[in-house]
């Protein structure tokens, strides 16, 4: 918890020393209110007294005990303040750290547990510090305050609250050790909950189609029996704490009104009095002390899991990216000066996974000139989609080059590298929005509006308890309403659309949907094919007028006859982009300008369709598995 009070700003640190004036004023105001007693008290029991002065000392009780309760407003406020806009932050920081990740970074958290991180855990924070924080600060001061007032006012009293506070410690002390672990285990068995349920929603058609609903049914039941097991005892276990600070609070008093009435009871006429005001101002003071340790021990009930959540949200923040940024912003040029455009270069490249014993890739060399299509074909895992996911930098290559227009792309600047690249992974992936909005996804800036995850990013890094974040977030509320959740297209923009969509021959079924290009996808694409989706990944790729555009197997969903359209019309409309192509399909590939052969991580050809099927044993058999023989032939 500590740590992680480092992304506090400095303004929240200025919020909370507030808070802590208004605490020491409301713990100073509540301690008050024992001596307006103690001033009642003995005027009532004083022959003679006036009515006024018991009214006086009255209201002075009754204005002290106001003033108490509004610190205590205020300190909530503030905490509340604070919290929503720290949390707010941290959401922020880690959306932007995860964005920042690459696969490797992705692969040691799992996604139910980085939902989990961003939502459940943040909120254990938002909690401690809301209620949390509130009573640490508090209860300290006014124990020890507390203490100073009675001290002196009678052994046999301060040693019945001291007996007191023993028990209330060593039982708090007892109960945390036995659920501290718990609070412990909790968030992870929360991951396990998210997991199950996500996994079992994300495969729900393969769930069906095997009739495993039962066995679906019993895992989730599994984890949800843990986690719920885990809060059962945590508790049943604080559900102990409450009467039990009861009971000893109202032994106490028991105790101060027995030793003071057996001391009233040896003492003389004016001495009674006096221990009579001093046995009702103790009793309201170790009841003080008794209500702070109560406190203490109520933040041991939010600090472990806030404890907990911390640390695993600063292991997100802490992780950082092996994919670094360099400085590059442009390629290198050619011998005549023009800026080298779309060439792509692995100079014997070589990758391993992490912890992986067996290199993915060896001693991969080829180069693909501007404009040329390369094509990669292979048996499953031989590393096709390892080998292009080098070249956006998904991974760094562990030996080798890896060169886009002659700069190793270890030097670029992310952003500026992969502006030059046009990807269609193997798994199409449509965004919440519309036709239109999904395949010019790549735009950032339209008409001053700017994609939603860089909006949400940037007002996130902002303070919104300051005039800034809050004109900010009311920009934000703005373009939500006016439905700006990617902008707004210009006319030229939605030119540019349709052109891409007639290149991917996904014109051929939006202009049958309903609204055509502001037709609504579904979120992951639900409401649209395979094949649908793989169309329109292609144009979004091709929206974008990259001078490398990277196909993963994009067209093992469209029939031959789409697979050939869609062909043609990039070499067409694409000509001078280089084409880097991984196929199952030798018809996909037959007429690129090279094709490279991988078995088992090692290029073992290179050439031209023809030359292949003349020197490459590996692809002869390939060839033969899936065309005719008169297709061999020809």
């Amino acid at each position: 918890m500590i740590r992680i009070c480092k992304y506090l700003s400095k303004f929240e640190w200025f919020q909370l020393f507030v808070g802590l004036l208004f605490i020491v004023a409301g713990v100073f105001l509540e301690l008050k209110l024992p001596d307006y007693m103690a001033d009642i008290t003995r005027l009532v029991e004083t022959p003679g007294s006036k009515m006024h002065d018991i009214w006086v000392a009255g209201g002075k009780m009754l204005a002290v005990s106001l003033g108490a309760v509004l610190c205590t407003v205020a300190v909530g406020f503030i905490a509340a303040r604070v919290s929503a806009s720290f949390t707010q932050r941290l959401r922020s920081l880690e959306f932007r750290r995860v964005e920042s990740f690459g696969l490797e970074e992705l692969n040691k958290f799992s996604t139910a547990s980085l939902i989990t991180r961003s939502t459940n855990d943040v909120t254990q924070i938002q909690m401690f510090i809301t209620m949390g924080l509130i009573m640490l600060v508090k209860s300290p001061i006014m124990a020890v305050w507390a203490v100073c007032k009675i001290a002196g006012k009678g052994a046999d009293w301060t040693l019945a609250t001291g007996v007191a506070v023993v028990i209330v410690m060593s039982a708090v002390a007892l109960i945390m050790s036995l659920v501290m672990p718990k609070f412990r285990s909790m968030q992870a068995l929360t991951d396990n909950i998210n997991r199950v349920a996500r996994e079992n929603l994300t495969g729900l058609r393969v769930v069906r189609a095997y009739n495993a609903e039962d066995y679906q049914q019993g895992k989730f039941d599994k984890a949800n029996r843990d986690l719920t097991e885990t809060q059962l005892f945590t508790n049943r276990a604080m559900s102990i704490m409450m009467p039990l600070m009861n009971t000893v609070m109202n032994g106490l008093m028991l105790a101060v009104y027995w030793i003071g009435a057996y001391l009233i009871s040896d003492a003389g006429l004016m001495d009674k009095l006096t221990l009579f005001s001093n046995m009702v101002v103790f009793s309201s003071y170790a009841v003080q002390v008794i209500m702070s340790f109560l406190m203490m021990s109520m933040v041991f009930v939010l600090w472990p899991r806030a404890d907990v959540s911390a640390k695993r949200i600063l292991e997100v923040l802490d992780t950082k990216p092996r994919v670094t940024d360099g400085e590059r912003m442009e390629g290198a040029k050619n011998a005549d000066g023009t800026p080298m455009r779309g060439s792509v270069e692995f100079r014997d490249v070589s990758f391993s996974y992490p912890d992986s014993r067996e290199p993915m890739l060896e001693h991969v060399s080829f180069t693909a000139q501007q404009g040329q299509t390369v094509a990669f074909i292979g048996s499953t895992g031989s590393g096709k989609t390892t080998l292009v996911n080098l070249v956006p930098r998904f991974y760094d290559a562990t030996d080798g080059q890896v060169l886009i227009d002659g700069v190793d792309v270890r030097d670029y600047n992310l952003q500026a590298l992969r502006d030059k690249i046009g990807y269609v992974p193997q798994q199409s992936v449509m965004f919440k929005g519309t036709v239109a909005s999904n395949i010019a996804f790549g735009d950032k800036s339209q008409g001053g509006k700017t994609v939603a995850g860089e909006r949400v990013g940037d007002v996130g890094l902002i303070d919104m308890s300051t005039p800034q974040g809050r004109a900010h977030e009311r920009e934000l509320r703005q373009a939500d309403a006016e439905g700006n959740t990617i902008g707004r297209l210009t006319d030229a923009q939605m030119e540019d659309v349709r052109k891409a969509s007639a290149v991917a021959k996904a014109d051929e079924f939006v202009t049958r949907m309903e609204g055509t290009y502001e037709a609504p996808i579904a979120q992951g694409g639900s409401n649209v094919s395979g094949g649908q989706k793989q169309r329109l990944s292609i144009a979004r790729a091709v929206w974008r007028h990259p001078e490398i555009l990277v196909f993963d197997d994009s067209f093992s969903a469209l029939d031959f006859r789409t697979d050939h359209d869609v062909r043609e019309a990039l070499a067409r409309e694409a000509g001078d982009a280089t084409k880097l192509i991984v196929a199952q399909r030798i018809g996909t590939i037959m007429d690129a300008d090279r094709i490279i052969v991988l078995d088992q991580g090692r290029v073992v050809g290179q050439g031209t369709h023809k030359e292949l099927l003349r020197d490459c044993e590996v692809y002869q058999q390939i060839a033969e598995s899936q065309l005719s023989e008169a297709e061999l032939a020809s």
